[in-house]
């Protein structure tokens, strides 16, 4: 396969767009954990140390999706500039990195989102006991 100008191109909306929403889900958790750190502050509940213990983790998924997402964009941008020096067999290589770094920080974002669906579905389950 001959790699052009083209193809990492059509790589830069893509993480544009992946980056966006993994930003929205930090500052929705920042904003949470403001929330449960005034919460616990107020009643220290063992229920609060465990969901500021699943945020933790959670962020911690999150800025690595973030790092590996942007160098799945820097390594786009490299290969973009081999292709323009000629050096095709870089720029495969280089290539590959990218699209790999995209796939890793697409598959930590999915066991993100399923870490946040058990925690929610967890919060569900606790106030229909209540009832």
């Amino acid at each position: 396969m001959t790699l052009t100008m083209g193809i990492p191109a059509l790589l830069f909306p893509a993480i544009s767009l992946t980056m966006l929403a993994y930003n929205a889900r930090y500052l929705a958790i920042a904003a949470l954990i403001r929330q449960l750190h005034k919460a616990y502050l107020e009643s220290k509940s063992k229920n609060i140390r465990l969901q500021i213990a699943n945020l933790r983790k959670r962020l911690w998924l999150i800025r690595n999706m973030q790092a590996i997402a942007i160098l799945s964009f820097l390594t786009s941008v490299i290969t973009m500039f081999l292709i323009y020096l000629t050096y095709n067999t870089w720029a495969n290589i280089i290539f590959g990195i990218s699209l790999g770094c995209l796939m890793v920080s697409l598959l930590l974002s999915f066991v993100e989102v399923q870490i946040s669906t058990k925690a929610l579905s967890i919060r569900l389950d606790r106030i229909e006991e209540n009832k």
